[in-house]
């Protein structure tokens, strides 16, 4: 009987080398998998070789591909050797509904649910795709969408008492936040909304071809509401303070004119909002669809067959989590709590003393003094 036990054994594990064995064989192809994820508890996408303290989305994906066979183990501590590219480097905390990476693998069977087996239930491979050889997911991207889902009472005005619980967005504030977010289709300098950027660094300047606010909806008796934003491509943090200024305008903590300054040379002190609310939608590929996707050879890269999948895993992953993480930790109101620290006039101080000394003279040669003394 014993023997029994341990010729089975032997068979299991030499069934198990004959796999490799043939994984082994088989020609590594270039494709794109699409990603869905949670990155609460995460610290971003991408990976740090050589740094377990920090954990990223990446390190998960990483040693599903190895383990499920996909790559070979040294793959894996050099990922330049599958030739990996995210499309997206998502920050500390941030989710993502339709990430996209690119890498050389071995196409064995069953692939995705092989992957997926390896991988925590809040990471999920949606699809997979080939794609021509030189393939980069992150250059051959024109455009990236992504949503901020927030609770609305962020919108309430500083001098009103708000029950948060209670507060529901009226049209007029609305129309309001629409009306700033439509401030920043087109191309400005954003040097103010990101870090070690200085204001005449040309990678400053960014596209953004659509921003706005969709309806309210309540979740767990808060109501909440989604931002959406796409662009060529963001810096780091730049969603979260472009939301996080307009969110200041609306509560009446800055003037309007701060958006306008915020794109000119000084340097403006921009808030920036909490990364929980933060989901990288959607990649977009239109020119290498245009060009590739119909050769008869590859498919273009638009997941509406997989669109049922992404919402599922929204509804099961992502929104709770955003939700009962602002409901458990507070993150938007704490957040709110710290608007008032920021100086938002600082750097128009100076411009308005020059304001007062040019009236004061205009008052002694007898003029009216109507001088323009906004911000």
């Amino acid at each position: 009987e014993e023997n029994g036990h341990q010729n089975k054994r032997l068979k299991s594990d030499a069934d198990e080398e004959d796999a490799e064995d043939q994984n082994k064989k088989l020609p590594k192809r270039k494709i794109v998998l699409l990603m869905a994820y949670s990155g609460k508890g995460y610290h971003g996408m991408q990976r740090n070789v050589g740094s377990s303290q920090f954990k990223t989305i990446e390190d998960d994906l990483v040693s599903a591909l190895v383990q499920s066979g996909c790559i070979p183990e040294n793959h894996g501590e050099d990922m330049k050797k599958m030739s990996f590219q995210r499309c997206a480097r998502t920050d500390k905390g941030v989710s993502a509904a339709g990430q996209i990476v690119s890498l050389k693998v071995r196409l064995i069977d069953d692939i995705l649910e092989k992957i997926n087996n390896h991988l925590p239930s809040h990471i999920r491979i949606l699809g997979l795709k080939r794609v021509t050889g030189g393939f980069n997911s992150k250059n051959k991207c024109d455009a990236r969408t992504y949503s901020y889902m927030l609770p609305t009472f962020a919108f309430a005005h500083k001098d009103h008492d708000v029950q948060e619980e209670l507060y529901r967005l009226d049209r007029e504030t609305l129309e309001r936040v629409n009306k700033l977010l439509a401030c920043y289709k087109g191309t400005h300098n954003f040097h103010n909304f990101t870090s070690q950027k200085g204001p005449r660094d040309p990678s400053a300047k960014r596209y953004i071809m659509e921003m706005y606010c969709g309806e309210p909806f309540v979740r767990e008796n808060v109501e909440f509401a989604v931002i959406t934003v796409k662009g060529q491509s963001f810096m780091m943090h730049q969603i979260r303070k472009m939301i996080g200024l307009v969110i200041a305008i609306v509560k009446g903590y800055a003037a309007e004119s701060i958006m306008e300054r915020s794109w000119g040379e000084e340097k403006v002190d921009v808030p920036k909002a909490p990364g929980l609310g933060l989901v990288l939608e959607k990649v977009h590929f239109e020119k290498y669809n245009r060009r590739f996707g119909n050769d008869g050879l590859h498919e273009p890269l638009e997941w509406t067959e997989e669109e049922e999948k992404i919402a599922v895993f929204k509804e099961q992953y992502i929104y709770p989590t955003i939700i009962n993480t602002e409901r458990e930790e507070k993150s938007m109101a704490n957040w709110l709590n710290t608007l008032p620290i920021h100086d938002f006039n600082s750097s128009a101080v100076e411009m308005q003393t020059n304001n007062k000394n040019s009236k004061k003279s205009s008052d002694l040669e007898g003029s009216d003094g109507c001088g323009d003394d906004s911000d």
